[in-house]
């Protein structure tokens, strides 16, 4: 594998890291940039192109445990095990929180994986789901509280965790985005745009490992050890760029909120649109 098509993988692992977790959809600017600048298919196949769309997340997943890995180690009950102090009443999100979360999307991904390969990896359906994506992210700032009084996700309830887990789905559409569906669901149920946050980073970490694991498990006889370098740089390159946007984006949300981000979607998509059709 030459190193015009390594540089290839690293141009995708930049956009994934910088993009999986601001609201904008990081799998629809992958679509977007892999066919209108990239190629991917051309060499490693259209099965193997779209597993590393959803792979390559790997790298942004495994930045969020390095820097929630305090709140992953209290949410495994490893601090028991270490034989360290469990802080209590400061704490409340249970891993169960989580879980009743991932179900919803978890079930409708498990369902509905071969559709959304077969007919949703598309640069039309990004564009959509970029517009659309960002009318929610509008109604959140709109009609969500303005002094929410969830300001942590220690306050969340499981019926919140549910409905949040429900808003998920949307982002089974590429372009819609997870963090903008899960963020946006949050606000308009209460929580602060931080707190929010929050929640859709740690659900992040099992619902795209498995999201991975099960597109690998499906792909794998498509895959050949030439390709092997394109993952292995396009998830070095997500990792690190991921621990930098990641810091940044946290540090931002309760200020700027979601406006900016769903004003940049709808001129992507405008841009893309007039530019590629």
């Amino acid at each position: 594998m030459d190193f015009l098509i390594i540089l290839k993988a690293v141009i995708l692992g930049i956009v994934e890291g910088l993009t999986e977790f601001a609201p904008v959809s990081s799998t629809g600017h992958m679509i977007i940039v892999d066919d209108m600048l990239l190629q991917s298919e051309e060499f490693l196949g259209k099965y193997v192109a779209n597993t590393f769309k959803i792979v390559i997340q790997l790298g942004s997943i495994l930045a969020v445990i390095v820097i929630f890995k305090d709140r992953f180690i209290e949410l495994l009950g490893l601090k028991k095990l270490r034989g360290e102090s469990v802080s209590q009443g400061s704490k409340q999100l249970k891993l169960s929180h989580v879980i009743v979360g991932l179900i919803p999307a978890g079930v409708l991904g498990v369902l509905f994986e071969d559709y959304i390969d077969e007919h949703l990896f598309s640069l039309e359906t990004v564009l959509i789901g970029l517009v659309i994506g960002a009318v929610l992210m509008i109604i959140a700032d709109i009609f969500g509280p303005k002094e929410p009084k969830m300001q942590s996700v220690d306050q969340m309830t499981y019926k919140q965790a549910f409905s949040i887990g429900l808003i998920q789905c949307l982002s089974l559409w590429p372009g819609f985005s997870r963090s903008g569906s899960t963020i946006s669901g949050g606000v308009l149920l209460g929580m602060s745009h931080r707190a929010a946050a929050d929640f859709t980073f740690i659900m992040a970490v099992p619902i795209m490992v498995g999201a991975s694991g099960l597109s690998l498990l499906k792909n794998w006889q498509y895959f050949s050890i030439e390709a092997l370098p394109f993952f292995v740089a396009g998830f070095i390159t997500s990792f690190i760029f991921a621990l930098i946007s990641i810091k940044f984006f946290l540090q931002l949300i309760n200020k700027i909120k979601l406006m900016p981000f769903a004003i940049y979607r709808i001129v992507l998509a405008l841009v893309i649109y007039l530019v590629y059709f």
